[in-house]
Parts: C-alpha cells; sequence; structure tokens
C-alpha cells in the first residue's frame, strides 16, 4: 500500500466513547419520551462519537462529487453514450443539476472533480482537475486500471478532503458521475461480497430487460477474465473499478482520518464505501448510509457493511442527491440534541 494512503487508513481511531455517553446523557434528558425521536437520536448520538466532541456542530458542509468515464460503455451496457458524462460535469459547474438544487437547499458547497473524464476538459475555476487517465480501460477485456493507477486515485481522494478540511468541513457528502459506473460498483460488489451478479447488477441509467441480461453476462465476463481478489481491496479497484470510485475511497478515508462524518449517497458510493472498509475496518464507524438506492445490489451492499439507510425514496439518480438529504437529517439530529431544552432548564416534570 502507498505509505500515505497506509498513514492515512491507520490514522482512522475508534469512536470516542466519552463524546457518545455525554451525547446519550443529554439526549435521554430533554423534554421528550425518551426514544420518541427514533433514529434521529441515535444519528447525533453517532455524529458526537465521531467527532469526538459534545455538543458536536455541522456547520461546514459539502459534497465532493467525483466524474470519471468509463471503458466498459463500450460493450453497450448504458442507456447513454459517454459524452454525457462531459455534458453532466458542466450542468454541475454551472449549478443547474439536481445536486447543485439539493446543496442550496442544504447549504452545503458541492465541490466538482474530474477523476478521467474521456476527452478532458479547458481549465475552469470551480473544476478540481486530478485525471488519473482520459477514462478506464474496458475491464471485459483485461484490469480497469493499472495497480498505480488505483493509488493514485485514492490519493488524489484524500489531498481532496484534506484541501476541503483546511477551507472549514464538518461532514461530507460523496457524489458521482460516470457513464458506465454501476457495471463498475456492480463488479465491485460480487467481487467483494461473493454474491451472484444477478443480484447486484440494476437498471442504472435505465436500460431495458434486454440491455441488463447483456450487462449482466459483461459483468461476469470482467470477473473471470480478471480474477479479483476479495481479500486486497486495491486489486478489485484495479481491475474492475473507476477513477471516480478510487476517488471517493480517497474521501472517505481522508474525511474520517479527521473524524468528519462520511454521508455516502447510493450504489456507486456503496462499490467505494466497500474498498475504503477493506483498507481500513475502522472506516464502517464513520459512515451514514444516507438513502437505500433503486439500484438493486445497493441493499447487499448496505448490509456486507453493517449499515440501515436513513431513506428510501427510490432514488437512483447519483451525483450525491442522496448525501444532501442525508446531510440535512444529520444537522436536524444533531440541532434537535444542541437546541432542546432539558426538563430540568424548561422546567418540565419528569415521567413518574
Amino acid at each position: 500500500m502507498d505509505e500515505h494512503v497506509s498513514r492515512i487508513s491507520k490514522a482512522i481511531k475508534p469512536l470516542d466513547r466519552k463524546a457518545m455517553e455525554a451525547a446519550r446523557v443529554r439526549q435521554d434528558s430533554l423534554t421528550k419520551p425518551q426514544g420518541s425521536l427514533g433514529r434521529l437520536e441515535e444519528l447525533a448520538i453517532k455524529i458526537a462519537s465521531i467527532r469526538g466532541k459534545m455538543p458536536p456542530v455541522l456547520e461546514h458542509k459539502a459534497i465532493i462529487t467525483m466524474a470519471a468515464d468509463h471503458g466498459v460503455v463500450a460493450e453497450g451496457v448504458s442507456a447513454y453514450p459517454k459524452e454525457v458524462t462531459k455534458q453532466m460535469v458542466y450542468n454541475f459547474l454551472r449549478g443547474g443539476a439536481a445536486i447543485n438544487v439539493l446543496a442550496r437547499c442544504i447549504g452545503a458547497r458541492v465541490v466538482v472533480v474530474d477523476m478521467g473524464v474521456a476527452s478532458g476538459f479547458e481549465p475552469h475555476p470551480d473544476l478540481v482537475c486530478r485525471a488519473v487517465g482520459l477514462g478506464t480501460r474496458n475491464m471485459s477485456k483485461g484490469p480497469a486500471m493499472t495497480r498505480q493507477q488505483a493509488m493514485q486515485a485514492v490519493t488524489a481522494g484524500i489531498e481532496i478532503v484534506e484541501a476541503e478540511v483546511a477551507r472549514g468541513l464538518d461532514i461530507v457528502g460523496t457524489g458521482d458521475m460516470g457513464i458506465g459506473n454501476t457495471t463498475a460498483s456492480a463488479a465491485i460488489c460480487a467481487a467483494i461480497t461473493g454474491e451472484p451478479v444477478e443480484h447486484i447488477a440494476g437498471r442504472g441509467t435505465g436500460i431495458d430487460k434486454a440491455q441488463l441480461a447483456h450487462k449482466g453476462e459483461i459483468i461476469r465476463q470482467a470477473l473471470a477474465v480478471n480474477q479479483a481478489d476479495p481479500k486486497d481491496p486495491l486489486d478489485v479497484l484495479a481491475k474492475v473499478g473507476g477513477f471516480e470510485i478510487g476517488g471517493l475511497v480517497g474521501v472517505m478515508l481522508g474525511a474520517a482520518a479527521h473524524r468528519i462524518p462520511v454521508v455516502l449517497d447510493g450504489f456507486n458510493s456503496g462499490s467505494a464505501a466497500l474498498i475504503a472498509a477493506g483498507l481500513s475496518p475502522g472506516m464502517k464507524d464513520y459512515f451514514i448510509a444516507a438513502h437505500n438506492s433503486a439500484e438493486r445490489g445497493h441493499r447487499r451492499m448496505l448490509k456486507h457493511l453493517g449499515l440501515t439507510p436513513l431513506l428510501d425514496l427510490k432514488m437512483r439518480l447519483g451525483e450525491g442527491t442522496g448525501a444532501a438529504l442525508g446531510i440535512f437529517l444529520a444537522e436536524a439530529a444533531v440541532k434537535l440534541l444542541n437546541e432542546m431544552a432539558t426538563f430540568d432548564e424548561a422546567g418540565v416534570s419528569k415521567k413518574g
């Protein structure tokens, strides 16, 4: 493992039990029946234990949306041409995509990153350019990238989130854009969990039944050709992953090393989470699963990670849209913990 990635992975510490207990005690003293706010109570306690302080503060919010192209698109696994990846990046930069709208709703900044869009970009003041290559190779014919490129992508993600920490960051959401990336994510999930491809591969951008069957065959071919080692997360990433997925792995590791909660979006964020958790098992404690994607395999990813999603809205857009809604719930949970009065403060009689 690269020295930088190894150092960051080792920097991820266990949850802060003192902050967790302080949050639990306050939660149980607020003017409500104990447990009546359900999972919002659990969420606030978890955030306090991640941040390592009580009361926790979620003032600075960011969604990091990473984009890259996938060589496997040549096999006809997507309803859209690969040109859409670049077109959508420009939409992000203009503020016209769903993620921009939802980020404005929650007061979060959107960090748009080119991790390897096929045709590249002219310099743009709001685009972070960390392209590892001009899209991955066709994973159905051989490895999507070299191990060195996989490490480069992860390292770039770490450095990007560290730059955001320097700007001020209390919680981060993960987002993605890349035509063909649900094919890569399904392959990652199958390789790591051992689940059959037909239980994982979904309709992505909206392919029909015949295209879905073809997509499944392409994923099985990629797995057979590459023989990725499930005990070696970087091998899985290199052989069947994507540059933006690798970048998100780095974002997750870097955020956790700084005790920052990581709000996962959907299926593609989930595949990055599988890789990140393989590199650093303590990473799982820093994940907040925003929602259950309509993608078939996402529920299996979350089960493997031991996560229960906050929402189930049948969403499958990506971009970080589900993560934005998850950040809203996280902030609501923390504000309830911090700002509600206790029974003593309000002069309200406790349960007899």
